[in-house]
């Protein structure tokens, strides 16, 4: 580890700015990580598409650290904050260029990233590590669903490091388009499956401010409501200064969002959600983010109803993107139901790691 300095990088205000240079290359050792343990250059992404996700440091605190080998950024190390309920928690994640593995950088990392997440008074740690490989001897997850493999490197680190494997997640891929009379189908058994006490609201970059509170709402629920299992991830709570918080940040994105809502119309409020986010390039996939319908209004296909509006609203405003990415518990058998009808195929599982650190 001779030659190996470690540091903590500067957030610029501007991807163009004087001090953003290391930014820019940790953004690099992530997009080259991502290139080579996937096999595709779906998950790469340009520095100015990452930045305003770091700029959101009022709401969640975000530190990033690096290490120099020989005065190179090689390894890139993560932790994540929320604030409220969620104070007690660290999200961590550590990125190694595949050419400097073997040398103790991801262990020395993960270890400056631990007691980064003490001195800020978090007691527990959260890892989502991918793993990449198929086949050989595998670790099940304590829920019953889904498994990784037993002898990768991640897995080793996380072991030796003291984490337990708690859940598993599975990346899935729907290849677009999708057949024009298939997605009407579905859109049109969803629809009468809800009947007329719902209805869809479609928008885009800016939540409608008859929405904000409902829309905070559900934010929030998506944090209690998904299948967390021994994780015990806490409640992140939003408000309207939060959202439109975020929404100011966004707004300098390169992404687009498309996003639908479901609402009842008896009680005049949302009790659902999905949003989509396209790259400006069409070449690359659409992130599909947070769903949620509230559990006391499940049983009427709104998840259904919710990703065929959505999905029927991408292809009409921003057709030619290859495909949309998603990622769920392998437990929510009730979203990965909805996403199979849809055509979603798993491409990669990742493991959900805990560690109490105090």
């Amino acid at each position: 580890m001779g030659g190996v300095d470690f540091s903590e990088v500067v957030i610029p205000a501007r991807i163009d700015a004087p001090d953003a240079a290391d930014f820019v290359a940790a953004i690099g050792v992530r997009n080259a990580v991502n290139e080579h343990d996937s096999g595709t250059r779906d998950d790469v992404r340009p520095a100015e598409e990452l930045l305003p996700g770091w700029r959101k440091q009022e709401f969640e605190p975000m530190r990033m650290l690096v290490a120099r080998l020989d005065g190179r950024i090689v390894c890139r190390g993560i932790a994540e904050f929320r604030l409220g309920d969620a104070a007690d928690t660290a999200w961590l994640h550590v990125e190694v260029l595949p050419e400097v593995r073997g040398r103790g950088l991801g262990r020395a990392m993960a270890e400056r990233l631990e007691l980064l997440a003490l001195a800020e008074g978090r007691t527990k740690a959260i890892v989502y590590a991918p793993s990449w490989r198929a086949g050989g001897e595998r670790l099940a997850a304590p829920t019953g669903f889904g498994d990784v493999p037993a002898d990768t490197r991640e897995t080793r680190l996380l072991l030796a490091l003291g984490y337990r494997l708690e859940q598993v997640e599975r990346g899935s891929r729907l290849p677009l388009p999708v057949d024009p009379a298939r997605m009407d189908a579905l859109l049109e058994q969803a629809s009468a499956a809800a009947g007329p006490d719902y209805r869809v609201h479609l928008w885009g970059r800016h939540t409608p401010p008859e929405w904000r509170e409902d829309i905070c709402r559900l934010l929030t629920r998506m944090s209690t409501d998904a299948p967390t299992a021994g994780l015990e991830e806490p409640e992140d709570e939003w408000k309207v200064e939060r959202l439109l918080a975020d929404e100011r940040e966004e707004a300098d994105s390169p992404r687009t969002p498309f996003v639908a809502a479901v609402e009842h119309v008896p009680s005049g409020r949302l009790v659902g959600f999905t949003e989509l986010v396209a790259p400006a390039e069409r070449g690359r996939p659409v992130d599909q983010e947070d769903t949620i319908v509230l559990i006391e209004h499940r049983g009427h296909r709104l998840g259904m109803l919710l990703k065929a509006a959505n999905l029927a609203q991408l292809e009409r405003l921003r057709p030619g993107h290859p495909s949309i990415v998603t990622y769920n518990a392998e437990e929510n058998r009730h979203m990965l139901a909805v996403n199979e009808a849809l055509g979603f195929e798993p491409f990669v599982y990742e493991g959900a790691w805990r560690k109490d650190l105090a």
